[in-house]
C-alpha cells in the first residue's frame, strides 16, 4: 500500500506526464492576412475579431483532431505588397498550414502567385472575380462575387423602371473589378451609363465627380467602392441636393458605414449577405440558426455584427471541417476536402464547393436592403 509520501509524488508524475504530452502536441496554425487598420479597417477588424473568437471556442472545446488551434495574423494597412511580404513570411517563417484573408481584392490577387507556387490551401476573404475565375487549385473564396452583387443591382433597378444610370467608383482593386463587371452586364439589363466618374478612395470631397453627375439626365446613382470613401460620397450627395435613389455595393454591408453616412445613408439600397437582417429571416431559413447563434456571440463581445466578419466565420468553419475530414493537416488532402465542401450553411449563404467552383455561391446569397430609421431592411 502506498503511503501519504508515495502517493503525492505518483500524482505528481501522472501530471507532469500529462502535461508533457499536452506541451508535445503540436498546434495547427491558421495565417491570416487581413487590413486591420487603414481604409479598409472596417473590413478587416470585424473579421480578425470573429476569427479570434472562434479559435477561442475550438480551443476551449479540445481543438481540431486533437490538437490546439494557433492563430497567426499580420496587419497589411490595405498595402498588397506588405500582404505579398507576410503571407511569405507565415508560409517560410511561421509555418502555417492553411492560409485565410486578403480582406480586399487588391491583397487577395497579390498573394495568389505565391500561395499556388507553395502549395498552401487558401481561403480569400474578398469579393472580386478573378479571385477564383479561373478556378486556381489551392484558391477558394467565402464572399460572393462582385459580379452577382451587380447583377442583384440591375434586376432591382430594373424591377423600378430604372434605365439611365450615372457610375461613380473608387480607384482600390474591388473597385475596378466591379466597374468591370458593370460594363459587362449593364446591356443585359437594358441598363445606359450616362455617366461613369471615380474619385481616389482616399480622397476626403467628392463633389467635383457628384456635380458632373448632377447635370446629367440620370435616374440614379451607382456607387461600387468600400471603405470610408462610400460614405463620403453619400454625404455629398445630400449636400449637392441630389435626390436620385443612390444604390452602393456590398461594399458597405456595414454598421459602420450607417454611422459613417449618417441621415444622408436614409434609403441607400444594396445587396447584402442574410447575416445583417438576420431576425427578419423567416423561421424556414436554414440559414437562420446559424446566423443568430453567431451574431449573439459576436455582438456580445464586440458589437453590431457585420458581413465581413461574417466572412472570417465562413472561411475558418469551412477549414474546420476539411481539417477533421481529412484527418490531418496535410495540404493537399485539406484542400481535397474544402473542394468537396458540399451543404455548408455559412453566413453568406450555402456553400457548395467544386472542382469547378471555389467560391461555391448560388445567386441567393444575396438579399437587396435599403437603410431605414439607421437600420438594414429587407426589402422583398
Amino acid at each position: 500500500m502506498l503511503t501519504g509520501f508515495w502517493k503525492t509524488l505518483l500524482a505528481t508524475a501522472i501530471l507532469l506526464a500529462s502535461l508533457n504530452t499536452a506541451y508535445a502536441v503540436d498546434p495547427i496554425k491558421i495565417g491570416a492576412v487581413l487590413t486591420v487598420t487603414g481604409p479598409a479597417s472596417f473590413l478587416g477588424d470585424p473579421e480578425l475579431k470573429t476569427l479570434q473568437m472562434l479559435t477561442a471556442n475550438l480551443n476551449a472545446k479540445g481543438g481540431l483532431n486533437g490538437r490546439p488551434l494557433e492563430l497567426i495574423h499580420y496587419d497589411t494597412g490595405g498595402n498588397a505588397r506588405e500582404a505579398v511580404n507576410f503571407v511569405k513570411r507565415l508560409i517560410k517563417k511561421d509555418n502555417v498550414d492553411l492560409l485565410i484573408g486578403g480582406t480586399t481584392s487588391g491583397d487577395t490577387l497579390a498573394v495568389i502567385p505565391d500561395v499556388e507556387k507553395e502549395g498552401i490551401p487558401f481561403i480569400s476573404l474578398a469579393a472580386a472575380v478573378e479571385i477564383t475565375e479561373p478556378t486556381r487549385k489551392w484558391v477558394f473564396k467565402v464572399a460572393p462575387t462582385d459580379r452577382m452583387a451587380v447583377a442583384r443591382i440591375f434586376a432591382d433597378m430594373r424591377q423600378r423602371g430604372l434605365t439611365k444610370i450615372a457610375l461613380i467608383t473608387g480607384d482600390g482593386g474591388f473597385d475596378k473589378s466591379g466597374h468591370t463587371q458593370i460594363l459587362k452586364l449593364a446591356p443585359e439589363y437594358g441598363i445606359t451609363l450616362v455617366a461613369d466618374e471615380s474619385y481616389g478612395n482616399k480622397d476626403t470631397d467628392m463633389t467635383t465627380p457628384l456635380t458632373k453627375i448632377r447635370a446629367t439626365d440620370a435616374q440614379a446613382i451607382l456607387n461600387f467602392g468600400f471603405g470610408q470613401a462610400p460614405a463620403i460620397v453619400t454625404k455629398n450627395i445630400k449636400q449637392l441636393g441630389i435626390t436620385l435613389p443612390l444604390y452602393h455595393s456590398h461594399g458597405v454591408a456595414s454598421k459602420t458605414f450607417i454611422d459613417l453616412a449618417g441621415d444622408a445613408a436614409e434609403g441607400v439600397r444594396l445587396p447584402a449577405a442574410a447575416l445583417v437582417v438576420a431576425e427578419q429571416l423567416p423561421d424556414s431559413d436554414p440559414q437562420k440558426p446559424a446566423l443568430l447563434a453567431y451574431k449573439k456571440q459576436y455582438e456580445a463581445q464586440h458589437g453590431p455584427v457585420s458581413t465581413f466578419g461574417g466572412h472570417g466565420y465562413d472561411s475558418l468553419m469551412i477549414a474546420k471541417a476539411a481539417i477533421e475530414r481529412a484527418g490531418s493537416v496535410d495540404k493537399a488532402k485539406v484542400r481535397d476536402e474544402i473542394e468537396k465542401t458540399q451543404g455548408f450553411i455559412g453566413t453568406a449563404g450555402v456553400f457548395n464547393f467544386s472542382p469547378e467552383d471555389h467560391m461555391g455561391l448560388g445567386p441567393d446569397a444575396f438579399k437587396m436592403v435599403e437603410i431605414r430609421n439607421g437600420a438594414w431592411k429587407i426589402i422583398e
